[in-house]
């Protein structure tokens, strides 16, 4: 067992169940709460309180929209350090080693059963639980469009990133992102990316495994970190999305 009682539920909700908002938001790298058992991986507090642990503003942000919108919001409760939610567990960086040139002591030389523990524990109850909400919404007749939040840094490799919002997406069953995009680009004074800072590629896990064997429409929302530095900033980007989203 990795996880004890103290540690809680990895998956964490905004109280809204069925709703009749065709909206499901999901946070894959909203949480930055390390398991007991693993001390503080060997990193120090700022470090962990970095990107390379979390998503930073991102539950904030799913808490606002899903308000808004009165749709629910599934969020992971662990560091991306401890299991990447949207990554392959057989991915090299699932349990990454390190991180934006940090080493993560805690990650290296991983058992077998060490990374069993993590995705039996953290990783997969929070994709079951997003499963779980769309055989739900299946059943009670209602569709559903899946919207995954993350964040991004300002400047990466010693660039400045200038979108406050990337809307990404690969080709399938993108109207949605893509409606959302022009849309978003005609808003004054908001810098947008289309596929970018990112763009959705294999690397990506949580859309392809829920939304494409079900042909749901989807867009996964970059937001830049500073956009989201206070509760000012969190409330106008959740009231953009928001008013985006509802059309």
């Amino acid at each position: 067992m990795l996880l004890n009682e103290q540690d809680g539920d990895p998956v964490r909700t905004n109280g809204i169940e069925i709703t009749r908002s065709p909206f499901l938001l999901i946070g894959d790298h909203s949480g930055r709460a390390i398991p007991e058992a693993l001390g503080d991986m060997g990193l120090s507090e700022d470090a962990r309180d970095r990107h390379i642990a979390v998503d930073l503003g991102v539950r904030e942000l799913g808490l606002m929209v899903g308000e808004r919108l009165q749709a629910p919001f599934l969020a992971q409760h662990f560091s991306r350090l401890v299991c990447d939610c949207n990554r392959d567990p057989a991915a090299s960086d699932w349990a990454a080693s390190e991180s934006d040139g940090i080493a993560v002591p805690a990650n290296r030389d991983l058992s077998a059963d060490e990374r069993q523990a993590r995705r039996d524990e953290i990783f997969e109850p929070y994709h079951q639980a997003i499963e779980q909400a769309l055989e739900a919404r299946r059943v009670y007749g209602m569709g559903t469009k899946l919207v995954s939040l993350h964040s991004f840094t300002p400047r990466m490799n010693g660039a400045d990133r200038p979108w406050e919002i990337g809307i990404l997406h690969d080709g399938r069953e993108d109207a949605l992102a893509l409606a959302m995009l022009e849309t978003l680009q005609q808003e004054k004074g908001l810098t947008v990316g289309d596929n970018q800072p990112y763009r959705m590629d294999a690397t990506d896990y949580t859309v392809p495994r829920h939304a494409y064997p079900r042909n749901l429409p989807y867009v996964e929302v970059e937001v830049r970190q500073d956009c989201l530095a206070d509760e000012a900033g969190i409330s106008r980007m959740a009231d953009i999305l928001a008013r985006v989203l509802a059309g």
